[in-house]
């Protein structure tokens, strides 16, 4: 068994996953964050067609079913509003796909609480395809990022990181990846990635980049939201760790 977490207490940490249409995933997702962690686990059902709620709730996570789709960043949002409204200090949020470890976790949450970083991302560049790896490449290019894996969904966001996110402010952020790193860094917040191993997806498709019309769409309007921005964001760079 992965190394369990060890935060201040179990009450303080909340593993948030926005899901839709992953009833064939989502329970394995969260059988295996069991096995290390034993606080509060929400789902957040993005007006899914299928059984996902039931399957999570089944697994032993609470789930939010929203009515009517918000999409990717809206069903995480809604999991940060949960979280700052209950006085988490720390959020940790993962997809229900199955491409992230659950020993993963232990390394993402400990520079937040240490006080060493306000978010800390779970990088994975090398799991990029041609289209993601061109994404990346212009939008580091255009916003000045030095972060290595820009659509990792593997995040843990401390308590004003949180604040931040679930407020107005954040609410059209239709990608949850760059315009969250250009809001979170122009309030002087803290982002260190740390390497982490990924999985393929369980079963299914990318939504963002399962094809090249949605890759194009994606970065069209990121673009348009780094021209709008026009900041640039010096990120702390990685540490590499020697593995065990």
């Amino acid at each position: 068994m992965a190394d369990s977490f060890q935060p201040p207490h179990r009450s303080a940490v909340i593993i948030l996953i926005p899901a839709k249409n992953e009833a064939a995933n989502v329970g394995q997702v969260i059988a295996e964050v069991r096995e290390v962690f034993a606080g509060k686990i929400l789902v957040i059902d993005d007006a899914s067609t299928d059984h996902t709620a039931q399957v999570a709730r089944q697994a032993g996570a609470d789930v939010v079913s929203l009515c009517a789709s918000l999409g990717a960043w809206g069903a995480m949002q809604t999991g940060l509003r949960y979280a700052q409204r209950h006085g988490y200090q720390l959020a940790i949020t993962m997809d229900a796909d199955g491409q992230h470890e659950a020993a993963s976790l232990l390394a993402l949450q400990m520079p937040v609480l240490s006080g060493e970083a306000d978010v800390v991302i779970g990088a994975c560049p090398q799991r990029g395809s041609g289209a993601r790896q061109l994404a990346w490449a212009l939008f580091r290019l255009l916003a000045g990022i030095t972060l290595e894996d820009l659509t990792s969904g593997l995040r843990a966001y401390g308590k004003p990181a949180i604040q931040l996110l679930a407020s107005p402010r954040a609410t059209l952020l239709d990608y949850q990846d760059l315009g969250v790193l250009l809001l979170l860094h122009g309030e002087g917040l803290r982002i260190q990635e740390t390497p982490i191993s990924m999985r393929v997806r369980l079963s299914g498709q990318s939504r963002i980049f399962g094809s090249w019309w949605a890759v194009a769409r994606y970065m069209l309007y990121t673009i348009t939201l780094c021209v709008a921005r026009g900041q640039h964001l010096p990120i702390i760079k990685p540490r590499h760790r020697t593995p065990s």
